[in-house]
């Protein structure tokens, strides 16, 4: 079994847009929810900086994340939730390596 990738984006909206950023968000990651080899989709909000958001979505594989970024209803999508985003910087992370009871592999190396 391959390791999951997870996509990730660092977010600032501008400054009264946050309601409107939350929303569009959520409508962004449920779209791409439904896609295959997506999985979950979480959005928090740093405690430290009240400003800034971080979305970490899980996929079965990099294809998938290719996949997503590639359709033609990415680009129309994550336009509606950048129009309310200040900074955004996105990163696909690749599991090397999980603890905990749920791990199912120590080390995917």
């Amino acid at each position: 079994m391959t390791a999951p990738v997870y996509t990730t984006g660092s977010w600032r909206p501008f400054p009264g847009h946050e309601d409107a950023f939350l929303n569009a968000w959520q409508v962004f990651a449920s779209w791409s929810g439904r896609l295959p080899g997506a999985q979950l989709a979480v959005l928090a909000r740093d405690l430290r900086d009240p400003t800034r958001f971080v979305s970490f979505v899980a996929w079965d594989s990099i294809e998938a994340v290719r996949a997503w970024k590639s359709s033609a209803e990415f680009k129309p999508h994550m336009a509606h939730v950048q129009k309310h985003i200040d900074k955004f910087a996105p990163t696909e992370l690749q599991v090397v390596t999980t603890v905990g009871a749920d791990a199912t592999a120590a080390d995917t190396r």
